[in-house]
């Protein structure tokens, strides 16, 4: 059986730490994780915490050269049987929606034909906005699929919708999609 493909694209949230455990329950379900970081998500994770766990090199820079070359974007785009974002902030669901792309994780999501699962994660005022909530019901017209947020206590302190779905769930929603 092919071992299936999830490329986890992590932006800049504080939540972007659940990622770490997201790349190892997808491990725990028979899938290869390749992850692609944003600037914004390596002020909270490294890129080595990511190559650990997923024993892989991690992406981020797109315009690195490697030795073989290879455009990223595109070969990122077709590995995924599933496209996950989570954290997905506000910037890239904004991006996304708008078919913007200026960065190797926004290229990579308007080049996939594969389904994308965004988890997002945002502070409960972000994620209440008018602009927010009109781009998340246009990727929903597009097909898009999104798992959270949840109601809770936020890292600034704050209570209300915004909190990243329980990785549980996640996890749950991304093997729903490979079905």
């Amino acid at each position: 059986m092919k071992q299936r493909q999830i490329v986890l694209g992590v932006t800049g949230s504080i939540a972007a730490y659940k990622a770490c455990d997201i790349v190892r329950r997808l491990q725990d379900q028979s899938c290869d994780v390749t992850v692609i970081m944003t600037d914004s998500a390596e002020k909270f994770v490294t890129r080595m915490t990511f190559e650990a766990l997923s024993r892989k090199p991690v992406y981020g820079d797109m315009f690195a050269r490697d030795v073989e070359w290879d455009m990223a974007h595109i070969s990122l785009a077709k590995l995924a049987d599933v496209f996950l974002v989570a954290p997905a902030t506000a910037n890239i669901i904004g991006k996304f929606a708008n078919g913007l792309a200026d960065d190797l994780l926004s290229c990579s999501l308007i080049t996939t034909k594969a389904p994308v699962l965004l988890a997002p994660a945002m502070n409960s005022a972000m994620f209440a906005n008018a602009i927010v909530q009109e781009n998340i019901a246009r990727l929903k017209q597009h097909g898009v699929n999104f798992v959270g947020p949840k109601s809770g206590k936020l890292a600034c302190g704050d209570v209300g919708c915004g909190a990243l779905a329980d990785v549980d769930d996640i996890v749950k929603a991304v093997m729903a999609l490979l079905k």
